[in-house]
């Protein structure tokens, strides 16, 4: 489908959404939609699970930068002296995630986690080792090991002029906050796109029943990926197959892209089963569509915010006792990071607001009143 049909078509759906004005998009709950059965936390967010916080930096000059930061704190102190346990998954490997192999060999996140664009890595990881290397406590550092993932933002931003510069890396850090977080349009989120809409930051969390354990699992998404979204098992391809004018080809269905997933729990597990826990947030990617498509890079990031699990710097025993979640009782937690991934991919879309960028493109946000008033025929059909 030529370029200008595409977004003939998405500005139709957006003609019929007058309800849902930009300030106002709603979250997926507040849309009238329940995702999964497990009921989520308080915020619905990463930020129920207790210390961890969230900051962004949006970046957004000119006609050609739209860009940014998403930092993940997993406690307020010291992490590279308190560090927590992590692991990683990766679905598929398209993609720069640094700091992945530490994680894999050793067990263990040192650093604040951060989200941005592709070939902002490197400027990320400085910001995030001087940020380290100047904590009280760190005088005597001399390796860190920075986790930061990516998404390509390209499309909508000017990515080759590397706009994200240290100080920006360090702004998110400075803002990491606990309490609601922002999501859509917004800090790594600013250019991206998902399902050919505009995608961005999401995140959202499920708290277990007290016979489950009583923890909390939270997840932030930042996604840029593509496929045949999916609503609920409804495959929302159709409704746009449902407007299309005749002759002109269905819908922009898109193919590539990448999504990072980042995993928060309270929940004592080691890194093994953190492994684990990532790789079923993962299937939130499947649930709403996407299938990890050859140029997606795929990640989910795990850790625990345990405080019995915390690995003190100096630390001088040779053996550590710890008291660990067993494999029999992980089930829940697992079906709890695959729900609230999925509502967190799907809050991403739901809150994005419209932006346009580099080369004059344009992404526009997922038609809300169309979808709602297609949702309801299809219920009663």
């Amino acid at each position: 489908m030529k370029t200008a049909a595409i977004f003939f078509l998405v500005s139709h759906f957006l003609a019929l959404s007058g309800l849902y004005a930009e300030e106002s998009r709603p979250r997926v709950r507040e849309f009238g939609l329940k995702i999964g059965v497990l009921e989520p936390g308080p915020l619905n967010a990463i930020t129920d699970v207790t210390g961890v916080r969230v900051g962004h930096k949006t970046i957004i000059e000119g006609n050609s930068i739209r860009t940014g930061v998403t930092a993940i704190m997993p406690h307020p102190g010291n992490i590279f002296q308190e560090k927590v346990p992590a692991g990683i998954y990766v679905a598929n490997g398209f993609g720069k995630l640094l700091g992945y192999t530490q994680i894999e060999e050793l067990g263990y996140l040192e650093t604040p986690i951060i989200l941005t664009n592709t070939l902002s890595v490197p400027e990320a990881a400085a910001a995030v080792i001087d940020y380290i290397l100047s904590l009280p406590g760190n005088e005597r550092v001399e390796s860190v090991n920075p986790v930061v993932g990516e998404t390509n933002d390209g499309w909508l931003n000017d990515i080759r002029a590397r706009a994200v510069k240290k100080e920006h890396v360090l702004e998110a850090i400075r803002a990491a906050a606990e309490g609601p977080v922002e999501e859509g349009s917004v800090g790594a989120g600013t250019g991206t796109t998902c399902f050919g809409f505009k995608g961005g930051i999401g995140t959202a969390s499920r708290r277990l029943p007290e016979n489950r354990g009583g923890w909390t699992v939270g997840i932030l998404v930042q996604t840029n990926f593509g496929g045949v979204l999916q609503i609920k098992g409804l495959a929302v391809e159709e409704l746009l197959k449902k407007d299309s004018r005749p002759g002109e080809n269905q819908a922009w269905v898109q193919e590539n892209g990448s999504c990072l997933i980042v995993v928060a729990t309270d929940a004592p597990l080691d890194s093994r089963n953190l492994k684990r826990l990532a790789k079923r947030a993962l299937l939130g990617i499947a649930r709403t569509g996407g299938y990890y498509s050859n140029a997606s890079g795929d990640y989910a990031v795990a850790f625990s915010t345990a405080p019995q699990l915390r690995l003190p710097a100096g630390q001088r025993s040779l053996t550590q006792n710890i008291e660990v979640v067993r494999n029999e009782a992980t089930s829940a937690l697992f079906q709890a990071a695959a729900e609230a991934a999925e509502e967190a991919i799907l809050n991403s879309l739901f809150k994005a607001t419209v932006v346009s960028g580099k080369d004059g493109h344009r992404s526009e946000p997922l038609p809300l009143s169309r979808l709602k008033s297609w949702l309801e025929k299809f219920k009663d059909e």
